[in-house]
């Protein structure tokens, strides 16, 4: 009973947390979502999303949250292979999460110097008899600088789950003459597949709602969800409008996590 009553109240700030933190904003945007800009109580806000700007907007956010997440894993799942197999692999490991420390914005402005009009990229570029091109402000910039923003947190889930792969499994494949290419499909990433819809959960989820890079990357060339509920808050004060995008977001984002979660099967 003691023990019971322990565990309870070792539960209390969890639970606090959880209401004060999750719950409580969920409501209240869920709350704002169903006034207009005039703060009258309305369904306008439903109505105006379904519309074509913003249905436009929506597929856009996927498309390009799938480009971002795409190439990340592209990236992530050999690189993680790799470090699995080296000899200092959590040095390494470690090497590829430190730049995932520093600010967001550091790092914003300092791909803006990079791929400036006179920055490195174009310099580079120059040498090698190209030209100068126009690379911020473009698909190219805001993608690049995402992917290189998301990969360590696809790369961390991808690279637990190889660490934790059983080798007698691989080297039972390589007794039964299976090829390396058949070994990894058949072996290696069935059962790190786990790894890989965690990676593509912490990328295409918040890929969804960046705001802060298609302002200072794309140049607002990229227009997503984020960017809307940004410039309803911030810009035209439509509080209800904004929530009402967030309240979508938030359910395509549980969505996602429903499709994506790790459901044991029943023996």
């Amino acid at each position: 009973m003691r023990n019971k009553l322990s565990k309870n109240i070792f539960f209390i700030p969890y639970v606090l947390w959880i209401a004060l933190f999750v719950i409580a904003p969920i409501l209240l945007i869920l709350y704002y979502s169903f006034f207009d800009i005039e703060g009258n109580l309305s369904f306008v806000n439903y109505q105006k999303f379904f519309t074509p700007v913003y249905l436009k907007m929506t597929l856009s956010s996927f498309w390009y949250a799938f480009l971002i997440t795409a190439i990340s894993l592209l990236v992530a799942y050999p690189t993680a292979l790799l470090l699995t197999k080296t000899k200092h692999k959590q040095l390494w490991l470690l090497l590829i999460i430190v730049p995932s420390w520093i600010n967001l914005l550091l790092k914003a402005y300092a791909f803006i110097g990079i791929f400036g009009t006179y920055g490195v990229a174009n310099g580079f570029l120059e040498a090698i008899g190209i030209g100068s091109q126009q690379i911020l402000f473009t698909d190219f910039s805001f993608i690049f600088v995402s992917v290189y923003i998301f990969i360590p947190f696809m790369i961390l889930p991808i690279f637990n789950a190889l660490d934790e792969l059983n080798p007698t499994l691989l080297d039972a494949a390589n007794d039964l003459g299976a090829s390396r290419w058949m070994t990894f499909r058949r072996v290696i990433f069935p059962l790190t597949l786990d790894g890989v819809k965690t990676g593509c959960q912490v990328v295409f989820i918040p890929a969804l709602s960046l705001f802060m890079l298609t302002r200072l990357i794309a140049g607002n060339r990229v227009i997503t969800l984020g960017t809307a509920i940004e410039q309803h808050f911030l810009v035209t004060q439509d509080w209800g409008m904004g929530s009402t995008i967030a309240v979508f977001l938030i359910i395509i984002m549980f969505l996602i996590m429903f499709v994506t979660g790790n459901r044991k099967q029943g023996v």
